[in-house]
């Protein structure tokens, strides 16, 4: 029997202390060695032809890229075969965190964010960040305690203040935004 492989699929893997996701390789494109490759960043030219990404330990520099409907398509030196490429697949691409661009104020890296306790205006734990979801329109921090989920939307009306070194946010939810009661399935 063949070895399993991973199927690809994201299973919110997370970066190694010290480093950031910039991309997830979800599988081999094509026979020579190309990676479809989802992009984790706001900064595009985390990217270009002669970047320097890592998966694992291994460093890798981008010889080509081009993209294909949300997907990246990368060619990176060293990647020449499709089996070669498989290798790859289901690893993140990172870069270390000192390489990272400063953000004006009120900016912040989806890793600042995911993580932190959220508490309303009276200080009313609500939970944490779990997820960060892009809407096209604005982020929307999910937000989980041990019992329940609440979705809210990254503009400056609920947003009230972020502490990143306290881990802390302050929000001011709108009104019909409510928890909803996390459904536990039993395990035997």
């Amino acid at each position: 029997m063949p070895p399993k492989r991973p199927s690809g699929k994201r299973a919110d893997p997370q970066p190694r202390k010290g480093y950031v996701a910039v991309g997830f390789v979800r599988a081999p494109h094509g026979i020579d060695g190309e990676l479809a490759v989802d992009p984790m960043t706001d900064f595009p030219d985390r990217f270009m032809p002669g970047s320097v990404l890592l998966a694992g330990d291994a460093k890798y520099t981008i010889s080509r890229v081009r993209t294909h409907q949300k997907t990246l398509l990368l060619a990176l030196d060293g990647i020449e075969t499709r089996n070669q490429a498989d290798e790859l697949r289901g690893k993140l691409l990172e870069v270390p965190e000192a390489t990272l661009p400063r953000l004006e104020e009120d900016e912040y890296f989806r890793f600042d964010i995911v993580g932190i306790n959220v508490v309303d205006a009276n200080g009313t734990a609500l939970g944490k960040v779990e997820e960060v979801l892009e809407t096209g329109a604005n982020d929307v921090y999910i937000v989980r305690d041990a019992d329940s989920e609440l979705l809210i939307p990254a503009i400056d009306s609920v947003i009230k203040k972020i502490d990143v070194a306290e881990k802390r946010m302050i929000v001011a939810l709108l009104d019909g935004l409510e928890r909803r009661t996390l459904k536990r399935q039993s395990r035997r």
